[in-house]
């Protein structure tokens, strides 16, 4: 007789329409029986259309009928809430004090580096005003799902992606509104989208300490915090309100990341640093936490970003800022 496992293992094929994970990866399979009158599935129904359930169903059962001395197949749906389903290992914020400093950037290579690394990783774009994250993935397709649920959209690499671009009619149209809903928005980004099983969830805040940000930290279960800044005295002064901001909600800085650190200018072999000496060393120590990595003014860098080709970027730095990343993630696991 064939086990619960292997039933399990061939639900791994059967591809959700829209966003192309598994049931197994969304975290649908509710239960499996397995007995002498044949199996029995149940999923969960949430942010699957009529249509794709239907789909779901008639895939499911092809792929479980294959198994040996299978004879009879049952697949059934149960409602179930996104947020119920949701299994997020760890959830970092990205953020600074203030705006144009590359929050966005920071976030995207993070993620494409643990994506790198072999891990599920998703990105929450909670910069609702000035979000920018579907632009460097290249990402158009709108997002699916149904009363019960939005599906995040997948990008090519297998990143998971939410944005409220995405649900725009137009990426130009403006989100011109007040604090509450903007904070409403961002905590059903939480509990309607189906981010499934994720090792990490990569959330982009918005520059500053008020609504959006502190929504942020108050309704998701925050693991680590990455701060970013550049170089300038005036950036200094803010990001480190974004430091005691952290501090004193009890939420732990996994590093911070210098960001436009320097520019190189390979005819000459030399860095210049265009916004003033590199203070990394200085605010590692008033965060109490790690520098992550000074990344550098790199023209390649940003022409892949205009592209949507962000997970393309192979350059040194960018290893280097996964190697001391996995780092402080150990430090802090551990």
């Amino acid at each position: 007789m064939i086990t619960e496992e292997q039933v399990r293992e061939s639900l791994d094929e059967v591809l959700v329409p829209g966003v192309m994970r598994s049931v197994a990866a969304l975290n649908l399979v509710r239960e499996v029986n397995v007995s002498d009158q044949g199996v029995k599935v149940t999923l969960a129904s949430a942010a699957l259309s009529s249509g794709a359930q239907d789909w779901v169903k008639t895939k499911a059962r092809e792929v479980i009928e294959r198994l040996p001395e299978v004879n009879k197949v049952e697949i059934e749906f149960t409602e179930a809430k996104a947020a119920e389903l949701n299994k997020i290992g760890h959830t970092f914020a990205v953020m600074s004090g203030k705006g144009g400093v590359g929050k966005s950037l920071v976030a995207s290579l993070a993620a494409v580096a643990l994506k790198r690394q072999g891990y599920e990783v998703g990105i929450l774009d909670a910069d609702l005003t000035g979000p920018s994250i579907p632009k460097m993935f290249g990402i158009t397709a709108r997002p699916t799902g149904s009363d019960s649920g939005i599906l995040p959209v997948l990008s090519r690499s297998g990143i998971v992606v939410m944005s409220i671009n995405l649900l725009l009619p137009s990426e130009d149209d403006a989100v011109i509104w007040r604090g509450p809903l903007i904070s409403n928005t961002i905590k059903q980004f939480g509990e309607d989208v189906l981010w499934g099983k994720l090792d990490y969830l990569i959330i982009d805040l918005p520059p500053g300490t008020a609504d959006a940000p502190l929504t942020v930290m108050q309704s998701f279960p925050i693991s680590g915090v990455i701060i970013v800044y550049t170089p300038q005295d005036l950036v200094d002064m803010i990001v480190r309100k974004a430091v005691n901001m952290a501090q004193k909600m009890d939420k732990p800085i996994l590093g911070v990341v210098e960001n436009m650190s320097y520019l190189y200018v390979p005819e000459i072999d030399k860095r210049i640093e265009l916004f003033g000496k590199s203070r990394g060393e200085e605010m590692a120590k008033a965060a109490h936490a790690p520098l992550l990595g000074h990344l550098p003014i790199d023209p390649e860098l940003a022409k892949l970003c205009d592209e949507g080709n962000i997970e393309r970027y192979d350059a040194e730095i960018m290893n280097s800022f996964s190697k001391s990343l996995s780092e402080a993630i150990s430090a802090k696991a551990g």
